[in-house]
């Protein structure tokens, strides 16, 4: 019982948790909706260069606009 309760909270907060898309991992990027290699590629091409300062700076990344993000919106942060 203690291990399908321990299961279950994992797994609850790993399906809440958001990707902070300024630290995100090319896997954890690949779990966002719409987001494959190439994208998540630029994401991370992108924020060397510029951290994200709100989850709107997505958009700013080739191949992401406002449709993507309308997706993965609920699923992002940005964390300082």
């Amino acid at each position: 019982m203690r291990k399908i309760v321990l299961f279950l909270v994992l797994f609850i907060s790993f399906v809440y948790a958001k990707v902070d898309i300024n630290k995100a991992t090319m896997d954890e990027l690949h779990f966002l909706k719409g987001i494959g290699h190439a994208k998540a590629v630029a994401i991370i091409k992108y924020r060397k260069k510029h951290s994200f300062k709100k989850i709107e700076d997505i958009m700013n990344v080739k191949g992401i606009g406002k449709k993507i993000f309308e997706k993965i919106k609920n699923e992002i942060e940005v964390k300082n």
